[in-house]
């Protein structure tokens, strides 16, 4: 190893810059044409998700929304439909939100400070500095899951990031380390080197920058700074599904609620006793089941719990005359899907029964 020296944070942007532009991404679809709706879009993304996942959306998302105010005259299901696979739909809901208040109090323009846009819904500090700072090189610092591990270990900084107090002195180095200058690249450059060389396990240390003077790697202790959230086991929790379908194939489909898990996706019935379809189906759909089927269990795993899914096909011999296609109820037609969003468990059960 090279001989160690401690890091002092006026050295941290050039060394940065220096190893950005030899290595670092600069073909990314949103960083063409950099404006603040273009990163924006971008930013909400990338949060909690890898880049290789967001541009496979990315660019369909732009097409159909190519700026803010064609976003913000969506609908929200057109928006979620989008973003289907992509997860965490909050993102997506605040993302409609946020642009329809900008329509209807910024003119339309992203606002150009700060504390304006952390205003906004979906936008946090971490976020609206990374906006200004990429799209129009404004002078704020970022910490987002990658800066935030890269400043720990070049830094020592103990502890979870989750905890105010570790957050406070992360956002301390953040603000010390950035540049100047060259603000936009400096941005990306911390991403960059977070997400590839200073990964959270099997980190490529002898080809970092900072190889000799990083001190968490000057310790030792690379492999516990940061430091974890504390481990707490994972509830389970269990829902059967409904999957009713009719003569044709159609499958039916109901609005979730706004608020809550999926919230305004288009997703299947549920109860919470198998036993209970036929009575269901009934009592909803003034029809019963001709024919019962329950399908293989599936798994999805959320943020802070797993959910099974127990899916029962229910099939009908009917149009269920209580169901409104108008309202919350929706017939969806395998062969021609309706626009709409869907969760990716959903999908995947769209696709097993079509097959």
């Amino acid at each position: 190893m090279t001989e160690s020296h401690p890091l002092d944070h006026a050295d941290v942007a050039p060394a940065l810059l220096d190893w950005w532009h030899a290595h670092g991404r600069k073909d990314l679809p949103w960083q063409q044409q950099p404006n603040p709706y273009r990163v924006w879009v971008s930013e909400i993304m990338l949060q909690q998700t890898q880049v290789v996942t967001v541009e496979r959306y990315y660019d369909r998302f732009m097409n159909a929304f190519p700026d803010l105010l064609s976003l913000a005259s969506a609908e929200l299901d057109r928006v979620l439909h989008l973003w289907s696979g992509l997860g965490y739909y909050a993102r997506a809901r605040n993302m409609h939100r946020a642009a329809i208040e900008v329509r209807e109090h910024f003119n339309g323009e992203l606002p150009a400070s700060l504390d304006e846009l952390m205003s906004l819904p979906g936008i946090g500090r971490s976020t609206a500095g990374a906006i200004l700072a990429l799209s129009s090189n404004q002078r704020h610092p970022i910490l987002d899951g990658n800066a935030k591990r890269v400043l720990a270990r070049l830094f020592a900084v103990e502890g979870w990031p989750g905890q105010s107090r570790v957050a406070r002195q992360l956002w301390e180095y953040a603000e010390r380390c950035t540049p100047t200058q060259r603000v936009a690249h400096y941005t990306q450059a911390i991403m960059d080197l977070g997400a590839s060389l200073c990964a959270r396990s099997s980190p490529a240390c002898e080809r970092c920058p900072f190889e000799a003077t990083c001190a968490a790697r000057r310790a030792g202790r690379i492999a516990e700074i940061p430091g974890k959230p504390p481990r707490k086991k994972r509830p389970q929790r269990n829902v059967t599904a409904i999957l009713v379908t009719r003569p044709d194939g159609a499958v039916l489909l109901e609005q979730r609620p706004a608020a809550g898990i999926w919230g305004g996706l288009w997703g299947f019935p549920e109860t919470d006793d198998p036993k209970r379809v036929s009575d269901w189906c009934e009592a909803q759909l003034g029809l019963r089941p001709v024919r019962l089927e329950r399908r293989p269990v599936l798994r999805h795993a959320f943020t802070h719990f797993d959910l099974d899914i127990k899916p029962v096909l229910a099939t009908v011999d009917g149009d269920a005359p209580r169901v409104m296609e108008a309202g919350s109820w929706l017939w969806y037609k395998l062969d021609e899907p309706a626009e709409v969003g869907l969760a990716a468990p959903v999908a995947r059960l769209l696709q097993d029964i079509g097959e």
